[in-house]
Parts: C-alpha cells; sequence; structure tokens
C-alpha cells in the first residue's frame, strides 16, 4: 500500500465555521473537476470519511477540522499516484478558496 497524501490548509475561521464551509462546498468544489466523483462523504463530527472516483480508480481518505487547520489525507491507487503532485496542489487551492472566501459576510 502506498503512503498516503497528506496536505495541511490553515485557517482562521474557528473548527465550527470551517466545518460549516466545507459541508456546504465540498459538492460544488468537487463537481468543477470533471474527471472526479465522490461516491460517499461521511461526516462524524468534525471528521469526514470519504470515497472518490477518479479515472476509474477509488481513492478513500479522511478529512480532519481543526481550530486552526484543516488536514486532508487521501490513499491513492497505484494507477493514480503519478497524478500526487498535482492532486495535492489542487486540494490545497479548493481548500484554501472554500476556506478563505467571504460567502457575502
Amino acid at each position: 500500500m502506498s503512503a498516503p497524501l497528506v496536505v495541511s490548509i490553515p485557517h482562521r475561521l474557528g473548527r465550527e465555521e470551517a466545518v460549516r464551509r466545507l459541508k456546504t462546498g465540498l459538492g460544488c468544489a468537487a463537481a468543477s473537476i470533471p474527471v472526479m466523483q465522490v461516491e460517499e462523504e461521511r461526516w462524524t463530527g468534525d471528521n469526514m470519511a470519504f470515497r472518490i472516483r477518479a479515472l476509474g480508480q477509488v481513492a478513500t481518505g479522511q478529512v480532519d477540522v481543526g481550530d486552526d487547520q484543516v488536514r486532508v489525507e487521501v490513499v491513492l491507487p497505484w494507477l493514480l499516484q503519478r497524478f500526487a503532485e498535482m492532486a495535492q496542489a489542487t486540494i490545497k487551492k479548493r481548500g484554501q478558496l472554500l476556506l478563505t472566501k467571504d460567502h457575502g459576510k
């Protein structure tokens, strides 16, 4: 099994607001990536387990929301390992957008 891909995204929202934004925004963020489909998203408190399908391959992972950072861990199947760097950059960019965007406040 390959080592998980880990991305940490700092934020200044507090845990509750970060969870709220992630719950409402992850579907939209995933929908904007045409080769990826979210198959499962299961929240337990401040943690989410997920399963996605990309290019016919399944990847699993988890999101842990803290007071000042979100930690995303994804286990990619070996066929998707070559896209790990691109996936890491995309996760960080989309996560920062969700956690810093004003949302009309």
